[in-house]
């Protein structure tokens, strides 16, 4: 069976953690550990997430004093997001490629591919951004550094982090290379951190990096789609998808439709069960197949449809399943 597997950002760091290589490895070995079983039965396509890892990146560079007070001036960064978002594919590629090797050895073998990933020039993400990047700081720091930088802060969970725009991700251009990888039997990381967001002109060979970070749920479910895998799923620090979330009549969905989670969307925030939920209802209604979303800790029970939330099909008018009869 053909599965991408989302890892949520709590595979790599998890909050309040102090963003070190070494804090970073240990929860990626925890991670693989999960993780490993599942690669000796099934194709595995792995993303990841890499938002305070990329914020982290943004940081020292508006603190670079060779270029003191650059950000906020309208001056163009040394390096923009798609420059960075490549920089943490790498680096957090070759951790959890790192990990894996140590765990499966050389079968399967593993691969990481930088991904690059169109979204359109004109998306309406430009004009509000929203992804959250970076670590946490209280109200007065955000303030404080919005001042110097020209960033954008909002509140994350009683803290203040920096959004920045997340278009729509439309197509993956590495997706023949990532099937070459597969047809030879390799373990692929890729499109990690939503991938890097390009942009090209209809016609033209030009290719053109793009300052912002795409949704890695979002990019996830599309990397999904184009591979035709078998199974989506995102792995996260909470069992499934719940309504009402951190309130006393909190409730687990165990099975559920892109309908039924339609009419509950108030209850999943944009900064944190929104994109999943999205994500893998645009993966079912497109493909007929299923999504699930879970806790990493569970992932061969859900692999067994006995944990996490199952996104399945909505029936059509005459009680069938979707396209391909899940």
């Amino acid at each position: 069976m053909r599965i991408v597997v989302a890892l949520g950002g709590n595979a790599l760091l998890q909050r309040g953690q102090p963003l070190t290589a070494e804090v970073q490895r240990r929860n990626i070995r925890t991670a693989v550990a999960a993780l490993a079983p599942v690669a000796g039965d099934h194709q595995v396509i792995l993303t990841h997430g890499n938002g305070p890892q990329i914020g982290l990146l943004a940081l020292e560079q508006a603190a670079y004093t060779g270029d003191a007070g650059r950000e906020g001036t309208g001056e163009p960064p040394l390096y923009p997001f798609d420059v960075l978002g490549a920089e943490t594919e790498g680096m957090i590629g070759y951790l959890i490629e790192q990990e894996l090797r140590t765990v499966i050895g050389d079968s399967p073998p593993v691969a990481t591919i930088l991904t690059m990933i169109d979204v359109d020039p004109l998306d309406p993400a430009f004009g509000n951004p929203t992804k959250f990047i970076g670590p946490g700081y209280g109200e007065e720091d955000a303030m404080r550094i919005g001042q110097s930088t020209g960033w954008t802060f909002r509140s994350d969970s009683g803290m203040w982090r920096r959004v920045v725009a997340s278009p729509k991700p439309l197509a993956v251009r590495e997706i023949r290379p990532i099937e070459w990888l597969l047809d030879k039997g390799a373990l692929v990381i890729c499109a990690g951190g939503g991938g890097i967001p390009v942009t090209s002109p209809s016609g033209s060979r030009t290719i053109s990096g793009v300052d912002a970070v795409i949704d890695k749920d979002l990019a996830s479910g599309l990397l999904a789609r184009e591979l035709n895998a078998d199974l989506f799923v995102m792995v996260t620090d909470v069992p499934g998808v719940y309504l009402d979330y951190g309130k006393p009549g909190a409730r687990l969905l165990a099975t559920t439709t892109p309908g039924e989670l339609q009419k509950h969307r108030s209850h999943f925030p944009p900064g944190s069960m929104g994109p999943k939920v999205e994500a893998a209802c645009e993966f079912v209604e497109r493909t007929g197949r299923e999504a699930v979303i879970g806790a990493l800790g569970e992932i061969d029970l859900i692999l067994e449809g006995r944990a996490g939330t199952k996104i399945r099909a909505d029936p059509d008018v005459s009680g069938r399943a979707g396209p391909e009869g899940v």
